[in-house]
C-alpha cells in the first residue's frame, strides 16, 4: 500500500482548471519530485492534498485513510506535513519558539516538546541562531526553520514546496544532504522543485505537470528523455545537463 495515493484529483476555480484528473502514488521511504513550468498546478495540488483546498473531483488517501476533505491540522496530525513556497514563520517569535509550535502538534508534555524542538533545530543546523527573531533571518535560514518546524511534528510524509528557491549553491547542496539524511531516517518526501540539478539526482520518481495535466511519471533518467517533458519544461538547450544529473543519481 502506498503511503500517499492521489486519485483523479481535479481543482477548478470557476472556468479555470488548475488540476485535471491527476493521479500518482508515493511509496513509503521514497523521494518523489513534482516538477513543471510556472502555472502548471503544482502548489494547487499540494493545497488539495493537505486540505487547504477541497478538490473539485477525486480522492486523496494517506496511510490507508481517505483524507480528501479533512482540514489541514487533521492532515498534519496524521503525519502529512508541508512547507510553503513563501515562508510562513511567526516573525516576532524566536526560531526555537517557532519550532516548538510544531512539536506541540504531537507532544503535549512541555519538557518533551522542548527536547524535540531542540533536536530538530540541531538537525537543521540552526542551533547557533535558535534565539534569533524569525523575522530577522536570511532566506536560507528561514527555509531551514520551516523544515525544522515541520520535522518537529514527527511526520511520515514531508511535502516541500520549493524549499531550495532563493538559496545559494552551497545552501542548495546542504539542503540536498539534509533531505538524503532524513530519508535514511525513514521520512518520505514529495518535493516541488525548480532546481533540476538538485532534485533529479535524489528523486526515486518524478511526476511532471503542465497546464494542470500530468504529462509524465517515471524515474528521473527516463523522464528527462521524454519529448513531451523537454518541449513543455526542460527545453532542448538544458535537457542534456538534466540527463547527466539524473544519470548521476546517488542516494
Amino acid at each position: 500500500m502506498p503511503l500517499l495515493e492521489v486519485c483523479e484529483i481535479s481543482k477548478k476555480f470557476g472556468s479555470l482548471v488548475a488540476n485535471s484528473k491527476i493521479s500518482f502514488k508515493v511509496e513509503e521511504g521514497n523521494i518523489v519530485g513534482l516538477i513543471g513550468p510556472n502555472g502548471a498546478g503544482k502548489t494547487t495540488l499540494f493545497n488539495c492534498i493537505t486540505g487547504i483546498y477541497k478538490p473539485s473531483e477525486g480522492k486523496v488517501f494517506f496511510d490507508g485513510s481517505d483524507i480528501t476533505n479533512l482540514p489541514p491540522y487533521k492532515v498534519a496530525r496524521l503525519g502529512a506535513v508541508r512547507t510553503f513556497q513563501i515562508v510562513h514563520s511567526l516573525k516576532e517569535m524566536s526560531v526555537f519558539d517557532n519550532v516548538l509550535i510544531g512539536a506541540y502538534l504531537r507532544e503535549r508534555n512541555t519538557e518533551k516538546a522542548r527536547e524535540m524542538a531542540n533536536q530538530c533545530i540541531d538537525i537543521c543546523y540552526l542551533t547557533k541562531i535558535k534565539n534569533t527573531r524569525a523575522g530577522d533571518l536570511a532566506i536560507g535560514h528561514k527555509k531551514r526553520l520551516e523544515l525544522a518546524r515541520a520535522l518537529a511534528t514527527s511526520p511520515k510524509l514531508l511535502m516541500l514546496d520549493e524549499c531550495m528557491a532563493g538559496l545559494t549553491s552551497t545552501e542548495v547542496n546542504e539542503s540536498v544532504s539534509l533531505i538524503k539524511s532524513l530519508k535514511k531516517k525513514g521520512i518520505t518526501f514529495l518535493i516541488v522543485e525548480h532546481i533540476m540539478e538538485a532534485i533529479m539526482p535524489i528523486a526515486d520518481k518524478v511526476v511532471v505537470l503542465n497546464g494542470g495535466l500530468k504529462i509524465a511519471e517515471d524515474h528521473p533518467e527516463v523522464v528527462v528523455h521524454q519529448e513531451s517533458v523537454i518541449e513543455a519544461y526542460l527545453g532542448q538547450k538544458y535537457s542534456k545537463k538534466f540527463q547527466l544529473a539524473a544519470k548521476g543519481r546517488n542516494i
